[in-house]
């Protein structure tokens, strides 16, 4: 191997003179003419620099400067190409794994089976919807992202605090017992507020997303939690059966515990989404959406259920005839909103005034046609709880 030359051989080497001597030093054959001699253009001051004097902290760059406000970071007007980060970037890349339609919440009930013609038995779980009503839209411009907000069930009124009593009455809906948030692709998934999902919502073959909270195991050891294999019945070991053993070992670790190490600790009620899972049967009456296969949770838990997010929506003939259903069972509702948002104004000026009292004496304002749905709700309780007076007797 070569030896290594000083520092000082490479100084010289790189100063004008020793270029110049070097070019003059060119090896000349005694048959060949002479070589027209070279001239270096290079002035004596230059020099030839060892470190770069322009780097990418100190402005390099191949694209052109930048002429409006160089002290901004990352403007695409200063020659610099397009974010692909930021909230605009972000809806663009979920466009296609986002729903168009947004879902719905249910209860699960159980699981049973469903007979083929062939005699082929399929399981299927049992979901019911429960008063399920759109509460909220949420947009694009004042919130980041479309999403609708939907609420199951009812709760009564002394279980609620005052914050979530004046915003349900200000939407002209009973207090929901569960509240849940849909995003949708776009503007045209956005639906009146008021309006009730039924499970018609939903086609017979579609395939839907479940989402929902697995069963809570409690605190488990590692054999359960894990699967782990346990230890030896013997040589020696004394009531160690069961446990996992050694969790910090020395050797390429740093005698410390790895993070992300299995160990025993809480087990379940973690949020589980079973995909792609196929419609089998939709009945309005019941209220029950029955899909192809098991949903995590125990019986009675919330589940939520929406179009799959990797497969097709489903047709555009079929969405619009949900959508159109949905408008004529409740054509008013845009009425019936604005009305409750006056009434709610109204009411909370009332409460600032203390008159809360003078107006549950004189009684609320219903409009005609809830009155006599109410007048007939009663009478037909009446009406039950009479017959069944005569059957005890």
């Amino acid at each position: 191997m070569a030896p290594r030359l000083p520092a000082r051989c490479w100084r010289q080497l790189s100063s004008p003179s020793s270029i110049a001597a070097s070019a003059s030093l060119v090896p000349r054959a005694s048959l060949l003419p002479a070589p027209t001699p070279i001239t270096l253009t290079t002035p004596s001051t230059a020099h030839i620099s060892t470190t770069s004097t322009r780097s990418a902290r100190s402005g390099w760059s191949t694209l052109p400067p930048r002429t409006a406000k160089p002290y901004r970071f990352n403007q695409a007007t200063s020659g610099l190409p397009t974010l692909t980060t930021g909230p605009a970037a972000a809806l663009k890349r979920k466009e296609r794994t986002t729903p168009v339609r947004t879902g719905v919440l249910a209860v699960k009930k159980g699981m049973t089976v469903f007979m083929g013609r062939r005699g082929a038995r399929i399981p299927c779980t049992v979901l019911q919807l429960d008063r399920v009503q759109t509460v909220f839209n949420k947009t694009r411009s004042k919130h980041g992202y479309w999403a609708v907000q939907v609420g199951m069930g009812e709760r009564h009124p002394d279980n609620v605090g005052a914050p979530l009593l004046g915003y349900f009455e200000a939407k002209g809906i009973p207090p929901k017992e569960i509240l849940a948030e849909f995003r949708v692709r776009d503007e045209s998934g956005l639906l009146p507020v008021g309006v009730q999902l039924m499970p018609d919502w939903f086609q017979v073959g579609q395939r839907v997303d479940v989402r929902s909270n697995s069963r809570g195991m409690g605190f488990a050891g590692g054999m359960k939690r894990h699967g782990f294999a346990g230890q030896e019945k013997s040589h020696g070991n004394s009531l160690n059966h069961r446990t996992i053993g050694s969790v910090g070992p020395s050797q390429g670790s740093g005698s410390r515990v790895l993070p992300g190490k299995k160990m025993p600790g809480r087990m379940g009620n973690q949020r589980v989404t079973v995909q792609n899972l196929p419609v089998l049967l939709v009945d309005n009456d019941l209220g029950i959406v029955v899909v192809k296969g098991c949903v995590a949770g125990p019986k009675g838990c919330v589940v939520r259920i929406q179009d799959a997010c990797k497969k097709e929506p489903p047709p555009k003939e079929f969405v619009e005839k949900a959508r159109k259903v949905l408008e004529e069972r409740f054509p008013d509702a845009e009425a019936h909103l604005q009305a409750a948002r006056e009434r709610h104004l109204e009411l909370k000026a009332a409460r600032r005034e203390k008159r809360i009292a003078e107006l549950m004496e004189g009684g609320l304002m219903v409009p005609q046609e809830q009155a006599e749905k109410i007048e007939q709700i009663l009478a037909a309780e009446a009406k039950e709880g009479g017959k069944n007076a005569e059957v005890v007797a």
